[in-house]
């Protein structure tokens, strides 16, 4: 089975980290959670995200997520994916240029990557998605354009696959998400 490395922050996406988290432990991967400047055992807050009608997704406070790992340790030679879950967390990560190196690191090494959301964020920022077609949050759509890829308008629970890229618009496509992307873990 597959090692997965995802990478996190605080105002993750509840969802969008605990339950890839949770559900690729259940397929029998091995999943170390990390955050830029935290340590093993340090902990972001998560925030829930919800669709209720409005223009935009409301925001409520999550739960406390562990972090398992240290992002300091870890190193793209260890692991045979990457995760990027959505919410806030990925507007400043991708300012972080240990991020975006990881990103490219696993890009470059072909390994699978997933992201959800405003994951794609950071995909725009490490600069790795030009000609690639990429789902995320529609906020989104154009930075994935203004990167080089083509957005994916796909049903929110829904994903689409290029290549290595396994990417979603948020988390009531988890179902599809994690089923495409334990297809390149396997």
């Amino acid at each position: 089975m597959a090692k997965v490395l995802i990478i996190a922050g605080d105002f993750v996406e509840d969802y969008e980290l605990m339950v890839p988290f949770q559900a690729l432990q259940a397929m029998g991967h091995s999943v170390d959670a990390v955050c830029p400047d935290k340590e093993a055992g340090d902990f972001v807050r998560t925030a829930i995200h919800d669709f209720e009608g409005d223009q935009t997704y409301t925001e409520k406070p999550g739960h406390n997520f562990t972090l398992n790992a240290t992002f300091s340790d870890a190193s793209e030679s260890d692991y045979d994916a990457l995760l990027i879950p959505g919410g806030r967390a990925p507007e400043y990560l991708r300012l972080n240029p240990a991020v975006t190196d990881m990103v490219k690191a696993f890009v470059a090494s072909g390994k699978p990557v997933a992201a959800i959301c405003h994951g794609a964020q950071i995909l725009t920022a490490a600069g790795v998605i030009e000609g690639k077609t990429i789902s995320a949050y529609p906020a989104c759509a154009p930075e994935v354009e203004a990167a080089g890829g083509t957005y994916a308008d796909i049903a929110i629970d829904a994903a689409v696959t290029d290549g290595i890229f396994v990417t979603a618009p948020a988390w009531p496509a988890h179902p599809d998400w994690l089923a495409q992307f334990n297809v390149l873990l396997n």
